[in-house]
């Protein structure tokens, strides 16, 4: 039997007293693809954080364990150190520099240089950068991932998904790679990207690369795992072939309890009166690889409106735009009223809400606290939360009882208001974002992949509030990647394709009607009625 390429042996980790793993082990053997699942809290970035010598760990007394890489005990002391062993790593939040290009953060710290008249003199620290090289390296990479995304263009402003293949390129660009640890790489990819992906890692494997493949998405875990382990509360619940497991056993043993992985039953019906509150006509959005290019849209009062479409086709520019994100044109109507395009505040102060697909970038304050996060829109657009009185003072006592509702309703991991949201788990951050629109008590809700990020039991969590919401009366208009997850609750479904309105299906529509509409055919191509 050959050695694998990763052992890790009874690792124990506690924080501050609060024991986080205890006696995990895993093995991931060459060419392997391993799916590590679990909910939020788990372990898992803990495990991984480990296994790549993170400051986190080695800054609060380390752990407790063996390492051994290809049959050798390690011991990395730094990510430097775990990168000279061959080991690469995606984390869930990016970390790319978004003032360079492409090529200049795929080849960070790994620059090609020349030599040059002054480097014959003065030395190797005089030569100049290969961008020749540099360009051909990263173009290779990212044709290996079937990005056809121009090497030297500036990763500001890029959309999500690409910057997640960008740090993917950045780890196969690496000669001595032999095990690419990926924590949640699909997250903030569509169905489309997420499929391409699986390939690409499944290729990976093939030629060798052992693969440790951190997901919530339980149907690709069942697509390209070879073995999975699973995790609950820091310990090892079960390990082995995918063959041994369903997903609905995944699922189970993820959450202790039984959960539906089938799609949610239809809602009983569509709005009685259909009767509009939101109109939207000729709407231009210049959002940066989510153009919309004139789209003419209504939305029914009381009605869940799923948003869905493949990458790139604009989408995500529908709720950036009305809420003024981005530059927009064109007339939209609230109850009659003309919404202001590009004045966030004027939307607000209408009674829409919006929860961003981009969490960190836009719903949060992340150096602030969870309390203040959840009350900051409210706070600011509503006069929320602020004492009596000519001076605008916050309640902080209103905060606090406010918080600890919302840490309760929403599922909040944390250990408490005052916790920073930047050191909540990537689910638990999103949560906040959500409870912060709740509390604007809106009219109409935009929200646009509200569950990125999430494990199936939060998933199930989130969709469940967003219909709680909507049967207190809110229009919600529900943008998502995952098609499945927009029939499960959507009265109707709209698709964009190339900027425009493709059109809208029931969610009970064929599957093929939805595929050929997202690929451009028009509803009588399709056959729809």
């Amino acid at each position: 039997m050959s050695v694998p390429v990763l052992e890790m042996k009874e690792i124990s980790k506690s924080f501050y007293g609060t024991q986080v793993l205890k006696n995990v082990s895993l093995t991931v053997g060459k060419g392997e693809i391993h799916c590590l699942v679990g909910e939020n809290g788990a372990g898992k970035s803990t495990l991984m954080n480990i296994l790549f010598g993170m400051p986190v760990i080695i800054n609060t007394g380390g752990f407790e364990g063996s390492i051994f890489i290809n049959g050798e005990q390690m011991a990395f002391d730094s990510p430097r150190a775990a990168i000279d062993a061959g080991i690469g790593m995606v984390h869930q939040e990016f970390m790319l520099l978004p003032g360079f290009s492409v090529t200049e953060n795929v080849k960070l710290n790994r620059e090609v240089t020349k030599r040059n008249l002054f480097s014959a003199v003065f030395g190797k620290k005089m030569e100049t950068l290969n961008r020749r090289q540099m360009a051909q390296d990263t173009r290779s990479a990212l044709d290996r991932l079937g990005m056809s995304i121009d090497e030297w263009v500036p990763v500001a402003g890029l959309p999500v998904g690409y910057l997640q293949f960008v740090e993917i390129a950045r780890e196969i660009d690496k000669e001595n790679l032999q095990l690419l640890v990926l924590d949640e790489p699909t997250a903030v990819l569509t169905e489309s990207e997420a499929e391409q992906f699986l390939g690409v890692i499944q290729r990976l494997a093939r030629s060798g690369i052992s693969i440790l493949f951190i997901t919530h998405r339980l149907d690709e875990v069942m697509a390209v795992a070879d073995r999975i382990t699973i995790l609950k509360d820091g310990e090892l619940v079960s390990s082995g072939p995918r063959e041994d497991y369903t997903i609905s056993q995944i699922a189970e043993l993820m959450v202790g309890r039984k959960i539906d992985t089938q799609a949610r039953k239809q809602r009983s019906s569509s709005p009685a009166k259909q009767e509009v509150v939101l109109e939207i006509r000729d709407l231009r959005v210049d959002m940066p690889g989510e153009r919309l290019r004139g789209i003419d849209l209504d939305v029914y009062r009381g009605e869940i409106l799923g948003i869905g479409g493949l990458a790139g086709h604009g989408k995500v520019g529908l709720a950036n735009g009305i809420m003024g994100l981005y530059p927009s044109q064109g007339r939209v109507l609230y109850e009659g009223q003309e919404v202001p395009l590009n004045d966030t505040k004027a939307a607000l102060r209408m009674g829409l809400a919006f929860v961003s697909e981009d969490r960190r970038g836009v719903g949060l304050v992340l150096e602030d606290t969870i309390a203040n996060n959840i009350v900051l829109t409210s706070m600011q657009s509503q006069d929320k939360f602020l004492k009596p009185g000519l001076l605008k003072l916050k309640d902080e006592r209103k905060i606090r009882e406010h918080a600890l509702e919302s840490i309760e309703k929403f599922d909040i991991r944390c250990t408490g208001p005052e916790q920073i949201v930047r050191r909540l788990s990537g689910g638990n951050q999103q949560k906040v974002c959500l409870a912060r629109a709740f509390t604007q008590e809106p009219k109409l809700l935009f929200v646009s992949e509200p569950t990125r990020g999430i494990d199936v039991g939060a998933k199930s969590r989130v969709l469940e509030l967003i219909v709680q919401l909507n049967e207190m009366g809110v229009t919600v208009v529900f943008t998502s990647s995952e098609l499945a997850e927009l029939r499960s609750i959507a009265d109707r479904i709209a698709i964009v394709y190339e900027g425009r309105l493709a059109g809208i299906l029931p969610p009970d529509a064929p599957d093929v009607q939805y595929g050929l509409l997202m690929a451009g055919k028009s509803l009588e191509e399709v056959g729809a009625r």
